[in-house]
């Protein structure tokens, strides 16, 4: 079998190996003293078969004394077994504990990394309580079992060549067709077993984001969705439990094979043995090995495997997954490997359209980690055109753009929203995970429901509604994109006139809730309030860009003087008003007078023209036309 399926059996065995690898090396000194006390323990079965065909053959020629002589020697064997085993477990305490301590140190630190990295992991919980101690359990049964079957069985052989090497000969095939059958199965139901744990951490994290969620659920009127989603990950852990259990049966065959085979081996070919010199305590002696010493030892060893040792192999490959044991995800390591650098850099960045004028001319510019910064200028200086170079776009003719560390245009990192949102004909659901498919109900309510939305999706039909992008305004339609990237993984988010259709006060809860998202927020503004509620401002004017804050700019641009001047409700202009307000702001480039008149800047329902493309601004909108 090829493909993802056939790799996970294979990974099965290799997370076993490591974890074995793992210990050894971290404890030699406790696993010396459980080899040798193993060693120990394994006397009784290799004496067993010897001592019991001998005093066989002693009894049936009268030879009582010699009889009761091996039976002392079985008897000795057996405190010397007993007193191993007593010792063993102490050795095998000090390689178990320290392994679980270490494991859960581990699974707390990739799950605070994971958080850290803006990724809540919800599973974290289920495996520290649940997951690592099947480890610590699992672990402490395997070791017993396959040290017990590895020793148990050598012993069993060593007694049988000391026998007769021909019945040794018998034995060894059946036993290798057995373990192999198992070890085939064993890979096969790794896969269904990993199943299990998975839908154990889905069914967990689908039942807290409920809990935490219902609000939000109700709010967009998705209660059949996650019923039926959650009934889904119950059938589907139901299916894996089924899978599971069908392996017995196949354990139950290795076993036969493995266990029983040498017994009927070693009868059929008791008449050959007997012709090569066999005695009748020979053929006693080599089925007492068999069914007394390797038997035991190999149902310890097919039952542990197949259901302790399963869960030891799957468990541990899930929390290497997660990357408590394995490397980090790619994601982290990226930005691991990005450590220090800023959220957006920009390094001499010159662009031009064909062999126009530069729009942009050796702009330096850092945007930190979670900054939150507002880009404002008239129309057409350039602002659009920043974007699209953070976002990757464009590209710049001159000098370097780079995001989290790396060039720019990785989806992964940045997340741009353009003014004209883009919708498809799919349900309200698809078009708000288009970014992040595998989010699930409860957290598309949750950013519904910060962004602004919920109305909007409930009039649709709810999350599961089919969309129909022709019927929607404009100012819907970006308050869906809004949505879309508020659940996009990507630490930086540009919102290019993403909010230009909406009204002030729709405006101002995206963009909080954006803010109170985490990761690094730009805003190409088309309203002064969105430049007040940013950290940071940048201004371009045409002639030098300037970065400040709200308060202290007015101090050392004029245009963002006239902006948070003039453009503020209520605040009346400096001077003595004549002609059109704001003047030198909007200009007549277009050929469209600003309305004229100095009540302006007092009469909120004012419609001021801008450009010839008949867009329109309300008062509290930047201005248009040339650099001031």
């Amino acid at each position: 079998m090829t493909g993802p399926r056939a790799s996970e059996r294979g990974k099965a065995a290799r997370t076993v190996r490591r974890a074995a690898a793992g210990v050894v090396r971290a404890h030699p000194r406790a696993v010396a003293a459980g080899l040798g006390w193993s060693v120990v323990e394994a006397v009784p079965t290799a004496v067993l078969g010897a001592a019991v065909g001998r005093a066989t053959d002693a009894f049936r020629g009268g030879r009582v004394r010699d009889a009761a002589v091996w039976l002392a020697v079985l008897a000795a064997a057996a405190l010397i077994g007993s007193f191993g085993s007593r010792r063993l477990y102490g050795a095998l305490a000090a390689l178990v504990e320290p392994f679980r301590d270490d494991l859960v140190r581990r699974v707390v630190r990739g799950a605070l990394r994971r958080s850290m990295g803006g990724t809540a992991d919800t599973g974290a919980v289920a495996r520290l309580t649940h997951q690592v101690e099947i480890v610590r359990d699992t672990l402490g049964g395997l070791l017993i079992t396959a040290r017990g079957f590895a020793f148990s069985a050598a012993a069993a052989l060593l007694g049988l060549l000391t026998l007769m090497p021909e019945v040794a000969g018998l034995v060894l095939p059946p036993l290798l067709l057995g373990l192999a059958l198992f070890w085939a199965a064993f890979g096969a139901a790794a896969v269904r077993q990993r199943d299990l744990v998975v839908g154990e951490e889905a069914i967990a994290e689908r039942t807290a984001a409920l809990a935490g969620g219902l609000r939000d659920v109700s709010a967009c009127g998705a209660e059949d969705l996650v019923r039926d989603a959650l009934a889904d990950a119950v059938e589907r852990q139901a299916a894996a439990g089924n899978a599971v259990a069908r392996f017995a049966a196949v354990r139950a065959l290795a076993l036969a094979v493995s266990g029983w085979g040498p017994v009927l081996v070693v009868l059929a070919a008791s008449p050959w043995l007997m012709r090569r010199g066999a005695t009748a305590g020979t053929v006693i002696g080599a089925l007492t090995y068999v069914m007394h010493g390797l038997q035991p030892a190999l149902r310890t060893l097919v039952q542990g495997m197949g259901s302790s040792g399963l869960r030891l192999a799957v468990t541990l490959g899930r929390i290497e997954e997660t990357g408590a044991l394995g490397p980090a995800p790619p994601a982290r390591a990226e930005r691991a490997a990005a450590a220090g650098a800023p959220a957006v850099e920009l390094r001499k960045v010159t662009f031009a359209y064909g062999n126009g004028r530069e729009v942009i001319s050796e702009l330096d510019l850092t945007i930190p980690h979670g900054d939150h910064l507002a880009v404002v200028g008239p129309s057409g200086i350039g602002k659009s055109t920043l974007a699209a170079l953070i976002a990757g776009t464009l590209s710049p003719a001159g000098g370097e753009v780079l995001v989290e560390g790396a060039a720019a245009g990785d989806p992964r990192k940045r997340a741009l929203i353009p003014q004209e949102a883009y919708l498809f004909s799919g349900t309200v659901r698809e078009n708000l995970t288009y970014f992040t498919p595998e989010a699930d109900v409860p957290e598309v309510c949750r950013a519904v429901d910060a962004v602004g939305a919920g109305r909007l999706v409930r009039d649709l039909g709810g999350l599961g509604a089919v969309l129909d992008p022709a019927a929607l305004t404009e100012g819907q339609g970006q308050l869906l994109a809004l949505c879309r990237a508020y659940l996009s993984p990507a630490p930086v988010v540009i919102l290019d006139e993403a909010s230009s259709r909406l009204d002030a006060a729709a405006e101002a809860r995206a963009e909080a809730a954006f803010a109170a998202r985490g990761g690094t927020l730009i805003v190409i503004a088309h309203r002064i309030a969105s430049a007040a509620r940013a950290r940071r401002v940048l201004v371009l004017d045409g002639t030098r860009a300037l970065v400040g804050t709200h308060a202290g700019l007015p101090e050392v641009s004029p245009l963002y003087r006239d902006l948070a001047g003039r453009w503020e409700a209520g605040a009346p202009p400096p001077g003595p008003p004549a002609g059109s307000q704001p003047s030198g702001v909007l200009g007549d480039a277009d050929g469209v007078d600003p309305v004229p008149g100095a009540d302006l800047a007092v009469d909120a329902g004012q419609v001021v023209a801008d450009r010839a493309d008949r867009q329109d601004e309300v008062l509290g909108d930047l201005g248009g036309g040339g650099a001031a």
